[in-house]
């Protein structure tokens, strides 16, 4: 058995996978097209994407059906040998089959062709052998081979299975890329987590309800101030009839004081506001909220309606508080 360093094994996969884009720029492009293709007709018909896979390759295949869900293209794994003991009763008519076997003669997928072949609109394999029964039988055959695996032995399957999850994870992203996969959507399928808190929206954020600093345009400016002091979120709004007509801000009543001096305070709120201030739609990301923020150089944005109907202020501090920062 030959000694292969740590870097070795890495520079061998990394070598499988340059080989893989090749394939996909050349002579592999057009069937990985007619994979997306399938799978965004069977997405469209609200079909699934059945993954299927032995040993290492099911392991591969669990993943890859979690990145399709993930990106908007629903899937589920089907373990070959459950599914000969019943599971096949979760695949149904209009489902795409996608087989991951790198011999493509894997006892337990093999059993189960007829049925794939049958039920499924179509069968999509990962296959190291085009030759193989699976490859023949499939719609479309995807080639995984590599010159070698990344161990001594040439046996681990490594080098072939980081293949496959490199193809899996293309053919995933390139369908939501076809079908316009936004980063909002992704954010609806993770609200759990780190990722989920960074994904938030601005209406799961904001302050609400009697938490909105709020005056009207006639308030005096004392109250204005007093407004500000007690809401503590370093604005207030300035609103007739719910609807947003101007902002003042602790920088805009700082600006006012260096300006007119005492006489600043027997203003209203009407002539010392901003008319024009940043606002914000309450379904937009939260991170969307900070590059606006960051842009202008604020601590806090409106949050409106279509109408400019005040719906709620998202300030700096409610970032922090998702690690976004």
């Amino acid at each position: 058995m030959s000694q292969l360093s740590a870097a070795q094994l890495v520079r061998i996969e990394a070598a499988a996978l340059q080989t893989l884009a090749e394939r996909l720029e050349g002579p592999m492009a057009a069937d990985f097209e007619r994979a997306v293709g399938l799978v965004l007709q069977c997405s469209e018909s609200r079909g699934r994407v059945v993954v299927t896979g032995m040993g290492k390759s099911g392991i591969i295949a669990q993943k890859i059906a979690a990145t399709l869900s993930s990106t908007g293209t629903p899937a589920l794994f089907l373990h070959p040998a459950e599914a000969v003991h019943g599971d096949i009763g979760g695949l149904a008519t209009g489902d795409v089959v996608l087989a991951l076997s790198a011999s493509g003669e894997t006892e337990e997928i093999l059993r189960l062709l007829v049925m794939l072949k049958r039920i499924g609109d179509a069968l999509i394999s990962f296959c190291c052998n085009p030759q193989s029964t699976l490859a023949r039988t499939s719609d479309v055959v995807l080639n995984c081979c590599v010159d070698q695996e990344a161990c001594g032995l040439n046996l681990a399957p490594t080098a072939s299975t980081t293949a496959m999850l490199a193809l899996g994870d293309a053919l995933a992203i390139a369908v939501s890329q076809r079908k316009g996969f936004r980063a909002e959507d992704f954010a609806d399928l993770h609200p759990g987590g780190k990722l989920g808190r960074k994904l938030a929206r601005v209406r799961e954020l904001m302050h609400t309800g009697e938490a909105i600093p709020q005056v009207s345009p006639q308030t005096p400016m004392g109250e204005v101030i007093y407004e500000m002091s007690r809401k503590r979120l370093g604005v207030t709004t300035i609103t007739e009839h719910g609807k947003l007509v101007g902002l003042i801000s602790d920088g805009d009543l700082r600006r006012l004081l260096e300006r007119e001096g005492a006489a600043a305070l027997g203003k209203t709120a009407e002539e010392s506001m901003n008319v024009s201030p940043i606002t914000i739609a309450p379904e937009e990301l939260a991170v969307r909220a900070l590059g606006a923020m960051e842009e202008a150089r604020i601590t806090a944005l409106v949050v409106v309606s279509p109408a400019r109907t005040v719906l709620g202020v998202i300030h700096l501090h409610d970032l922090w508080k998702t690690g976004i920062l």
